[in-house]
Protein backbone atom coordinates (compact mmCIF):
# COMPACT_ATOMS: atom_id res chain seq x y z
CA UNK A 1 0.00 0.00 0.00
CA UNK A 2 1.32 3.52 -1.08
CA UNK A 3 1.83 5.84 1.90
CA UNK A 4 2.62 9.29 1.71
CA UNK A 5 4.47 10.53 5.08
CA UNK A 6 5.03 13.25 7.37
CA UNK A 7 6.31 14.46 10.76
CA UNK A 8 8.94 13.85 13.35
CA UNK A 9 7.95 12.17 16.80
CA UNK A 10 4.25 12.53 15.72
CA UNK A 11 4.73 10.49 12.31
CA UNK A 12 1.68 10.71 10.29
CA UNK A 13 0.88 7.91 6.94
CA UNK A 14 -2.03 9.09 4.45
CA UNK A 15 -3.14 6.36 2.46
CA UNK A 16 -5.63 5.96 -1.17
CA UNK A 17 -6.99 7.67 -3.80
CA UNK A 18 -10.54 9.54 -4.11
CA UNK A 19 -12.04 6.49 -5.89
CA UNK A 20 -10.81 3.73 -3.77
CA UNK A 21 -12.29 1.49 -1.25
CA UNK A 22 -11.59 3.58 1.22
CA UNK A 23 -9.38 6.53 2.12
CA UNK A 24 -6.84 6.61 5.77
CA UNK A 25 -3.93 6.91 7.72
CA UNK A 26 -2.09 6.24 10.14
CA UNK A 27 -0.67 8.08 13.10
CA UNK A 28 2.33 6.86 15.16
CA UNK A 29 3.98 8.51 18.05
CA UNK A 30 0.42 9.19 19.83
CA UNK A 31 1.29 9.05 23.79
CA UNK A 32 0.35 5.32 24.99
CA UNK A 33 -2.75 5.45 27.22
CA UNK A 34 -3.71 8.70 25.64
CA UNK A 35 -7.75 8.62 25.70
CA UNK A 36 -9.92 9.39 22.36
CA UNK A 37 -12.86 11.07 22.52
CA UNK A 38 -14.83 9.83 19.05
CA UNK A 39 -17.58 12.34 19.47
CA UNK A 40 -15.45 14.63 19.17
CA UNK A 41 -13.74 12.97 16.44
CA UNK A 42 -17.27 13.02 14.25
CA UNK A 43 -18.11 16.44 15.11
CA UNK A 44 -15.17 17.31 13.53
CA UNK A 45 -15.81 15.55 10.30
CA UNK A 46 -19.24 17.10 10.76
CA UNK A 47 -17.63 20.12 10.38
CA UNK A 48 -15.62 19.53 6.90
CA UNK A 49 -18.92 17.60 5.22
CA UNK A 50 -20.31 19.97 2.17
CA UNK A 51 -23.28 22.54 2.92
CA UNK A 52 -26.36 22.33 0.82
CA UNK A 53 -25.96 24.93 -2.11
CA UNK A 54 -22.52 25.82 -1.66
CA UNK A 55 -20.61 22.55 -1.61
CA UNK A 56 -20.41 19.24 -4.11
CA UNK A 57 -23.29 16.99 -4.40
CA UNK A 58 -21.51 14.74 -3.21
CA UNK A 59 -22.20 13.00 0.51
CA UNK A 60 -20.26 10.79 2.18
CA UNK A 61 -20.92 9.56 5.60
CA UNK A 62 -17.49 9.83 6.69
CA UNK A 63 -17.91 7.56 9.45
CA UNK A 64 -14.42 7.22 11.01
CA UNK A 65 -13.31 3.82 12.20
CA UNK A 66 -10.34 3.13 14.58
CA UNK A 67 -8.99 -0.14 13.12
CA UNK A 68 -6.24 -1.25 15.49
CA UNK A 69 -4.04 0.84 18.33
CA UNK A 70 -6.86 2.14 20.18
CA UNK A 71 -8.26 -0.55 23.15
CA UNK A 72 -11.05 0.62 25.72
CA UNK A 73 -10.63 4.41 23.99
CA UNK A 74 -6.92 4.35 24.97
CA UNK A 75 -4.05 4.49 22.92
CA UNK A 76 -2.12 1.46 23.37
CA UNK A 77 0.01 1.71 19.47
CA UNK A 78 0.00 2.96 16.54
CA UNK A 79 -3.33 3.97 15.30
CA UNK A 80 -5.09 3.53 12.06
CA UNK A 81 -7.95 5.31 10.97
CA UNK A 82 -9.75 4.40 8.23
CA UNK A 83 -13.18 6.08 6.19
CA UNK A 84 -15.10 4.18 3.60
CA UNK A 85 -15.61 5.93 0.25
CA UNK A 86 -19.52 5.45 -0.37
CA UNK A 87 -20.59 7.65 -2.96
CA UNK A 88 -18.29 7.08 -5.93
CA UNK A 89 -19.01 7.86 -9.63
CA UNK A 90 -15.89 7.28 -12.11
CA UNK A 91 -17.47 7.78 -15.09
CA UNK A 92 -17.93 11.10 -14.87
CA UNK A 93 -13.98 11.25 -15.47
CA UNK A 94 -14.32 9.65 -18.42
CA UNK A 95 -11.47 10.49 -21.08
CA UNK A 96 -9.83 13.08 -19.14
CA UNK A 97 -6.66 10.99 -19.66
CA UNK A 98 -6.78 12.15 -23.01
CA UNK A 99 -7.62 16.18 -22.20
CA UNK A 100 -5.99 16.97 -19.05
CA UNK A 101 -8.12 19.58 -16.78
CA UNK A 102 -6.40 22.79 -16.72
CA UNK A 103 -5.90 23.79 -12.64
CA UNK A 104 -5.52 20.41 -11.73
CA UNK A 105 -2.49 17.77 -11.34
CA UNK A 106 -3.80 16.06 -14.78
CA UNK A 107 -1.14 16.57 -16.83
CA UNK A 108 1.94 16.69 -14.37
CA UNK A 109 0.66 13.21 -13.04
CA UNK A 110 -0.15 11.49 -16.06
CA UNK A 111 3.55 12.01 -17.36
CA UNK A 112 4.94 10.92 -14.05
CA UNK A 113 3.14 7.96 -13.01
CA UNK A 114 2.44 5.22 -15.05
CA UNK A 115 -0.78 4.63 -13.01
CA UNK A 116 -2.23 7.60 -12.08
CA UNK A 117 -5.90 7.59 -12.33
CA UNK A 118 -7.87 10.67 -13.12
CA UNK A 119 -11.13 9.47 -11.34
CA UNK A 120 -11.96 12.30 -8.98
CA UNK A 121 -8.22 13.37 -8.80
CA UNK A 122 -6.79 10.17 -7.53
CA UNK A 123 -4.28 10.41 -4.93
CA UNK A 124 -4.20 14.01 -5.91
CA UNK A 125 -7.76 14.54 -4.42
CA UNK A 126 -9.02 16.77 -1.30
CA UNK A 127 -11.01 13.77 -0.83
CA UNK A 128 -7.88 12.48 1.61
CA UNK A 129 -8.27 15.19 3.56
CA UNK A 130 -11.20 13.37 5.75
CA UNK A 131 -8.69 11.33 7.36
CA UNK A 132 -6.42 14.11 7.97
CA UNK A 133 -9.53 16.06 9.89
CA UNK A 134 -10.10 12.72 11.89
CA UNK A 135 -6.27 12.28 13.39
CA UNK A 136 -6.48 16.72 13.62
CA UNK A 137 -9.60 16.14 15.82
CA UNK A 138 -7.19 13.49 17.84
CA UNK A 139 -4.47 15.88 18.34
CA UNK A 140 -6.41 18.62 19.17
CA UNK A 141 -7.46 16.54 22.06
CA UNK A 142 -3.65 16.32 23.00
CA UNK A 143 -3.36 20.20 22.62
CA UNK A 144 -6.19 20.54 25.20
CA UNK A 145 -4.35 18.55 27.89
CA UNK A 146 -1.40 20.95 27.21
CA UNK A 147 -3.64 24.10 26.70
CA UNK A 148 -3.11 24.58 23.35
CA UNK A 149 -6.12 25.54 21.34
CA UNK A 150 -6.38 25.48 17.39
CA UNK A 151 -9.50 27.61 15.42
CA UNK A 152 -9.63 28.89 11.99
CA UNK A 153 -12.39 30.65 10.03
CA UNK A 154 -12.89 31.84 6.67
CA UNK A 155 -11.46 35.64 5.86
CA UNK A 156 -12.59 35.96 2.28
CA UNK A 157 -14.54 34.48 -0.37
CA UNK A 158 -13.78 35.72 -3.42
CA UNK A 159 -14.34 39.75 -3.36
CA UNK A 160 -16.07 39.53 0.27
CA UNK A 161 -12.87 39.64 2.74
CA UNK A 162 -12.87 40.18 6.41
CA UNK A 163 -11.08 43.56 7.51
CA UNK A 164 -10.72 42.71 10.97
CA UNK A 165 -8.16 40.31 12.65
CA UNK A 166 -9.95 38.17 14.95
CA UNK A 167 -9.62 36.90 17.73
CA UNK A 168 -9.58 32.68 19.00
CA UNK A 169 -13.09 33.23 20.36
CA UNK A 170 -14.50 34.64 17.19
CA UNK A 171 -12.83 32.39 14.94
CA UNK A 172 -14.18 29.62 17.13
CA UNK A 173 -17.40 31.18 16.64
CA UNK A 174 -17.50 30.54 12.89
CA UNK A 175 -18.25 26.86 13.67
CA UNK A 176 -22.03 28.82 13.61
CA UNK A 177 -22.12 29.84 10.03
CA UNK A 178 -22.09 27.86 6.81
CA UNK A 179 -19.21 29.60 5.31
CA UNK A 180 -16.95 29.55 8.40
CA UNK A 181 -17.57 33.46 8.27
CA UNK A 182 -16.88 35.15 12.00
CA UNK A 183 -20.49 36.82 12.02
CA UNK A 184 -23.74 36.44 10.40
CA UNK A 185 -23.26 39.76 7.76
CA UNK A 186 -20.07 38.49 6.44
CA UNK A 187 -21.77 34.57 6.07
CA UNK A 188 -24.08 35.73 3.95
CA UNK A 189 -22.33 37.86 1.59
CA UNK A 190 -19.94 35.00 1.15
CA UNK A 191 -22.52 32.69 0.66
CA UNK A 192 -23.72 34.84 -2.27
CA UNK A 193 -20.37 35.41 -3.86
CA UNK A 194 -20.30 31.24 -3.64
CA UNK A 195 -23.78 30.62 -5.62
CA UNK A 196 -23.26 33.54 -8.29
CA UNK A 197 -20.10 31.84 -9.45
CA UNK A 198 -21.55 28.46 -9.11
CA UNK A 199 -24.89 29.67 -11.04
CA UNK A 200 -22.32 30.45 -13.92
CA UNK A 201 -20.56 27.66 -13.87
CA UNK A 202 -17.65 28.56 -12.04
CA UNK A 203 -16.00 28.66 -8.64
CA UNK A 204 -14.29 30.88 -6.41
CA UNK A 205 -11.42 30.83 -4.01
CA UNK A 206 -10.62 32.72 -0.65
CA UNK A 207 -8.78 32.58 2.47
CA UNK A 208 -8.71 30.40 5.49
CA UNK A 209 -7.46 32.23 8.88
CA UNK A 210 -6.05 30.40 11.56
CA UNK A 211 -5.08 31.25 15.37
CA UNK A 212 -3.13 29.01 17.69
CA UNK A 213 -3.10 29.82 21.48
CA UNK A 214 -1.61 28.54 24.77
CA UNK A 215 2.27 28.37 22.76
CA UNK A 216 4.71 28.90 25.52
CA UNK A 217 7.62 30.98 24.62
CA UNK A 218 10.35 29.19 23.04
CA UNK A 219 7.98 26.77 21.41
CA UNK A 220 9.42 25.21 17.87
CA UNK A 221 13.41 25.25 16.32
CA UNK A 222 15.36 27.07 14.34
CA UNK A 223 16.41 26.95 10.30
CA UNK A 224 14.55 23.69 9.07
CA UNK A 225 12.88 22.97 12.44
CA UNK A 226 11.18 26.57 12.87
CA UNK A 227 7.65 26.41 13.73
CA UNK A 228 6.05 28.75 11.13
CA UNK A 229 8.51 26.69 8.33
CA UNK A 230 6.87 22.86 9.79
CA UNK A 231 3.37 25.11 9.81
CA UNK A 232 3.71 26.73 6.26
CA UNK A 233 4.86 22.41 4.74
CA UNK A 234 1.49 20.90 6.20
CA UNK A 235 -0.52 23.70 4.56
CA UNK A 236 1.32 23.56 1.19
CA UNK A 237 -0.11 20.33 1.27
CA UNK A 238 -3.50 20.98 1.48
CA UNK A 239 -4.96 20.48 -1.91
CA UNK A 240 -5.48 23.79 -3.90
CA UNK A 241 -3.27 26.26 -1.31
CA UNK A 242 -1.39 28.83 -3.18
CA UNK A 243 -0.20 30.98 -0.16
CA UNK A 244 0.76 31.05 3.17
CA UNK A 245 1.45 34.05 5.50
CA UNK A 246 2.10 34.85 9.19
CA UNK A 247 1.25 37.93 11.04
CA UNK A 248 1.09 40.67 8.84
CA UNK A 249 2.55 38.73 6.00
CA UNK A 250 3.20 40.48 2.60
CA UNK A 251 1.98 43.66 4.26
CA UNK A 252 4.88 44.15 6.43
CA UNK A 253 7.05 45.06 3.47
CA UNK A 254 5.47 48.33 3.60
CA UNK A 255 5.67 49.41 6.95
CA UNK A 256 9.03 50.31 8.92
CA UNK A 257 10.94 48.56 11.32
CA UNK A 258 9.80 50.81 14.10
CA UNK A 259 5.87 50.02 12.92
CA UNK A 260 6.08 46.15 12.55
CA UNK A 261 8.22 45.54 15.54
CA UNK A 262 6.58 43.64 18.04
CA UNK A 263 6.94 45.68 21.68
CA UNK A 264 7.38 43.50 24.70
CA UNK A 265 5.56 44.34 27.84
CA UNK A 266 5.04 42.88 31.29
CA UNK A 267 0.78 42.67 32.10
CA UNK A 268 -0.34 41.00 35.12
CA UNK A 269 2.92 39.19 35.75
CA UNK A 270 4.01 37.56 32.25
CA UNK A 271 5.43 39.23 29.14
CA UNK A 272 3.33 39.93 26.38
CA UNK A 273 3.30 42.25 23.32
CA UNK A 274 1.53 45.51 22.15
CA UNK A 275 1.01 44.22 18.81
CA UNK A 276 1.68 40.77 16.60
CA UNK A 277 2.24 41.41 13.78
CA UNK A 278 5.02 38.72 12.97
CA UNK A 279 1.93 36.65 13.50
CA UNK A 280 3.49 35.13 16.97
CA UNK A 281 6.43 33.99 15.82
CA UNK A 282 10.24 34.92 16.01
CA UNK A 283 13.30 33.30 14.87
CA UNK A 284 11.00 29.95 13.97
CA UNK A 285 9.50 29.75 17.60
CA UNK A 286 6.45 31.30 19.66
CA UNK A 287 6.86 34.46 21.26
CA UNK A 288 4.40 33.90 23.68
CA UNK A 289 1.81 35.82 21.29
CA UNK A 290 -1.25 34.05 19.41
CA UNK A 291 0.06 32.04 16.75
CA UNK A 292 -1.82 33.58 13.41
CA UNK A 293 -1.20 32.63 9.70
CA UNK A 294 -3.69 32.84 6.88
CA UNK A 295 -3.86 30.53 3.47
CA UNK A 296 -5.20 30.97 0.18
CA UNK A 297 -7.22 28.58 -1.84
CA UNK A 298 -7.08 28.47 -5.41
CA UNK A 299 -10.42 28.56 -6.80
CA UNK A 300 -11.76 25.25 -7.51
CA UNK A 301 -10.63 23.94 -11.26
CA UNK A 302 -13.35 21.70 -11.82
CA UNK A 303 -16.05 23.60 -13.71
CA UNK A 304 -18.85 23.00 -16.10
CA UNK A 305 -17.23 26.09 -18.50
CA UNK A 306 -15.43 24.73 -21.48
CA UNK A 307 -11.84 25.79 -21.15
CA UNK A 308 -9.16 24.99 -23.65
CA UNK A 309 -6.55 22.05 -22.87
CA UNK A 310 -4.44 19.46 -25.37
CA UNK A 311 -4.96 16.27 -26.64
CA UNK A 312 -2.51 14.18 -25.41
CA UNK A 313 -3.26 11.23 -27.99
CA UNK A 314 -3.16 13.19 -31.05
CA UNK A 315 -1.12 15.81 -29.79
CA UNK A 316 -3.37 18.65 -30.67
CA UNK A 317 -5.43 21.78 -29.17
CA UNK A 318 -8.04 20.35 -27.53
CA UNK A 319 -11.55 22.09 -25.18
CA UNK A 320 -12.44 20.42 -22.16
CA UNK A 321 -16.19 20.46 -19.99
CA UNK A 322 -15.63 18.95 -16.76
CA UNK A 323 -18.73 16.97 -15.38
CA UNK A 324 -19.47 15.37 -12.17
CA UNK A 325 -20.42 17.12 -8.42
CA UNK A 326 -17.80 19.62 -7.07
CA UNK A 327 -17.48 22.32 -4.75
CA UNK A 328 -17.92 25.81 -6.41
CA UNK A 329 -15.66 27.18 -3.32
CA UNK A 330 -13.24 24.88 -1.12
CA UNK A 331 -13.00 27.41 1.51
CA UNK A 332 -16.00 26.25 3.58
CA UNK A 333 -14.79 23.06 3.94
CA UNK A 334 -11.02 23.96 3.98
CA UNK A 335 -11.63 25.91 7.44
CA UNK A 336 -11.33 22.29 9.17
CA UNK A 337 -8.38 21.17 6.91
CA UNK A 338 -6.48 24.11 8.11
CA UNK A 339 -7.11 23.72 11.98
CA UNK A 340 -6.34 19.76 11.56
CA UNK A 341 -2.95 20.10 9.56
CA UNK A 342 -1.79 22.90 12.65
CA UNK A 343 -3.00 20.77 15.37
CA UNK A 344 -0.70 17.74 13.93
CA UNK A 345 2.23 20.13 13.43
CA UNK A 346 1.85 22.21 16.93
CA UNK A 347 1.28 18.19 18.49
CA UNK A 348 4.59 17.17 16.87
CA UNK A 349 6.24 20.21 17.68
CA UNK A 350 5.11 19.75 21.15
CA UNK A 351 6.41 16.20 21.35
CA UNK A 352 10.09 17.04 20.58
CA UNK A 353 9.67 20.41 22.87
CA UNK A 354 12.68 20.32 25.15
CA UNK A 355 13.45 23.99 26.70
CA UNK A 356 16.99 24.02 27.85
CA UNK A 357 16.07 25.72 30.71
Amino acid sequence: METYSVGNRLVLRLFGRSHDESVGCVLEGLPEGMEIDFEGVSRAMELRKPKDGIGTPRKEPDEVVFENGVVDGRVVGPVTIRIMNRNRRSSSYDGLDVTPRPGHADLPALFKFKDYDVSGGGQFSARLTAPLVAAGAVAQQYLASKGIRVAAYTRSIGGVRDEKDRGFEEAEGSKAFRTRAADAVLDAAMEKEILAAAEDGDSVGGVVGCIVVGLPIGFGGIWFDALDVSVARMMFSIPAVKGVEFGKGFGITSMRGSESNDQYCVRDGRITALSNNMGGVCGGMSDGMPLTFDVAFKPTPSISKRQRTVNLREMRDDFVEVKGRHDPCVVPRAVSVVEAMAAITVMDQDLSFQPDQ
